[in-house]
């Protein structure tokens, strides 16, 4: 052979396997050398070195693991191999990713064609990766039997403004910024918590939330009637609106303020009073029953049975003058009350009635008056009980030490606490709420709230067992329609 032809054979050969070239980019790379990393590299770019140190010190590795795939050719002088990997990050521990080695001939040998991705397919395209600090809480809060809280339990909003409350601590998230400047974690590691108990409790909060699964702009709150403590609330109030803060018209439910207020002007559960189907304030407007339903006389019981609108306002209109009724009613929270419960909250309103039509309309729980969910639930709890407390979500004195001194307690006549329960008994037996499928025990009272060129407000309050509570469904219709059967659900569920 001449020595012209044998320079052209050896201008031809290809030097090396791309099994060798990988093999050994591999090796350096779990080395950590880089130079001998970068001599295997086609036209490594400058910054080559710097990428590699640059990212495992702004991670903080600690070591790598690479575990080759098997290798592909992709063409005569050109192949892959896709691998694992797995840095260990100080803060985070391991992380694993997957990526490939690209490789082809390039003047006459195979050497590695880098890129970004090589490193980690996030960083195609100039995406950073980078560590975070992120704050947690110090506590988790759990159910007061010391359980996690249901699933989509409704309770968010409460439990977030209760985490609130408590220390932060930092810890560390490993976060990308894509090419889009869009951010997103792929790994954190939270600060420690330890379990924080609260007053929910699990199997309460469980039927609570249950209870108003598939129903939209409704709320559910319960209280042990014995001591104030919140056992649940489940709150799907929509526009922001809360349970615990936003007032409503309360409609007939707040005839059981009403009722406390006529009792203690000597009127007794079972006089007899009369119950037209129109009764007009003389020299004012009239009220009408629920579809100018007349019962006659009957006793006082059973005009809260049947909540005859008719029978409440005549009562109230000459039994009581306006700034009596107003003092009567504010014993019970209707003075804008605010109730430390650890997430805030209010009870109710009601201005002094102007004048007789106001008067009779703030009567029938219309006209001023306004009042939470939660308010509406402490007025059964202190019908169960015998006295108006303040309620909380937290235990012992938490909830005071956050945000104050709760109002005192308020004790009601026993004689008076007896009627009311022998009310809402009623309501159940053979009122507005019988035989709609609550459980043997209940007692309550159905409300409707007209709310102008809009549906009604449904309410139902009671209680069963030193559990009070209250439905509220915005917009709903009638109460008997619309909170009645959740509640019904809700006391079944538990």
């Amino acid at each position: 052979m001449g020595a012209g032809a044998f320079a052209v054979l050896a201008a031809n050969s290809t030097h090396g396997s791309p099994e060798q070239t990988a093999a050994s980019y591999f090796t350096s790379w779990r080395r950590g050398d880089v130079p001998a990393m970068r001599r295997l590299v086609h036209r490594a770019p400058d910054d080559f070195a710097q990428r590699h140190t640059s990212l495992s010190a702004t991670l903080r590795v600690d070591a790598i693991e690479l575990t080759p795939g098997a290798l592909r050719m992709t063409g005569d002088d050109s192949a892959e191999v896709p691998f694992s990997g797995r840095r260990k990050l100080r803060d985070l521990g391991w992380w694993d990713f997957q990526s490939t080695l690209r490789l082809a001939v390039r003047e006459s040998t195979w050497q590695v064609i880098w890129a970004p991705e090589t490193l980690h397919p996030l960083l195609k395209d100039n995406g950073i990766l980078e560590l975070a600090t992120v704050e947690g809480p110090t506590v988790e809060l759990v159910t007061a039997e010391g359980d996690r809280l249901p699933e989509d339990n409704y309770a968010e909003h409460y439990l977030g403004k209760l985490s609130a409350a408590y220390p932060v601590k930092s810890g560390t998230a490993l976060q990308v910024i894509m090419p889009d400047d869009s951010t997103r974690v792929l790994l954190s590691k939270a600060p420690k918590t330890k379990p924080h108990k609260t007053t929910l409790s699990r199997p309460v909060q469980a039927a609570a939330a249950r209870a108003l699964d598939g129903v939209t702009d409704a709320a559910i709150v319960a209280i042990r009637s014995s001591t104030g403590e919140i056992l649940a609330v489940a709150d799907r109030l929509a526009d922001g609106d809360k349970a615990f803060s936003t007032l409503f018209p309360p409609g007939s439910t707040f005839k059981t303020v009403v009722a406390a207020a006529l009792m203690q002007t000597g009127l007794s559960t079972s006089d007899l009073v009369e119950c037209p189907g129109r009764y007009q304030i003389p020299g004012f407007r009239p009220f009408d029953n629920a579809g100018g339903t007349d019962r006659g006389s009957i006793t006082f019981t059973e005009s809260f049975a049947h909540s005859c609108n008719t029978t409440f306002v005549e009562q109230a209109t000459t039994r009581l003058e306006p700034e009596e009724f107003t003092e009567a009613v504010s014993q019970w929270g209707f003075r804008g009350v605010q109730l430390p419960t650890g997430a805030g909250g209010v009870c109710g309103q009601m201005r002094v009635p102007e004048d007789m039509n106001w008067f009779g309309s703030d009567v029938i729980g219309q006209g001023s008056v306004q009042a939470t969910p939660l308010c509406m639930a402490m007025v059964a709890a202190a019908v169960e009980s015998g006295v108006w407390r303040s309620p909380r979500l937290l235990p012992g004195d938490e909830a005071a030490n956050q945000e104050g001194a709760p109002p005192a307690d308020v004790p009601l006549d026993e004689g008076l606490a007896e009627g009311l329960r022998e009310m809402m008994r009623a309501v159940v037996e053979y009122g507005t709420g019988a035989e709609s499928g609550l459980p043997e025990g209940t007692a309550g009272k159905t409300g409707t709230a007209e709310v102008e060129e809009q549906k009604d407000h449904g309410w139902f309050i009671g209680y069963r067992d030193d559990v009070a509570f209250c439905v509220f469904v915005r917009n709903g219709g009638s109460g008997r329609s619309a909170a009645v059967p959740i509640a019904a659900r809700f006391l079944q569920g538990m």
